[in-house]
């Protein structure tokens, strides 16, 4: 069991989040484990870290913070 989040954010109408999966680091361990996963919803991102690389984890819920913030002025990341 991982640690669950909501990365809430005002989506622009018509977003496309291409531009964003791009950026992101692999979700796969080089044990083929998965590290962290994802998931693109109308008010935002939910992300899944499996606690099993803090580093990677912690990159790519840095880029979807990022890539809300880029877009408003405020997010809000709930522990779910």
């Amino acid at each position: 069991m991982g640690l669950e989040y909501k990365i809430e954010w005002q989506m622009p109408e018509g977003y496309d989040p291409s531009g964003v999966l791009r950026k992101l680091p692999s979700p796969i361990s080089p044990q083929m484990t998965e590290i962290y996963n994802y998931k693109v919803e109308s008010d935002g991102f939910y992300f899944l870290d499996n606690l099993v690389s803090q580093a990677v984890a912690g990159h790519a819920m840095k880029v979807f913070v990022d890539e809300a913030l880029a877009h408003g002025d405020s997010v809000r990341i709930r522990d779910l």
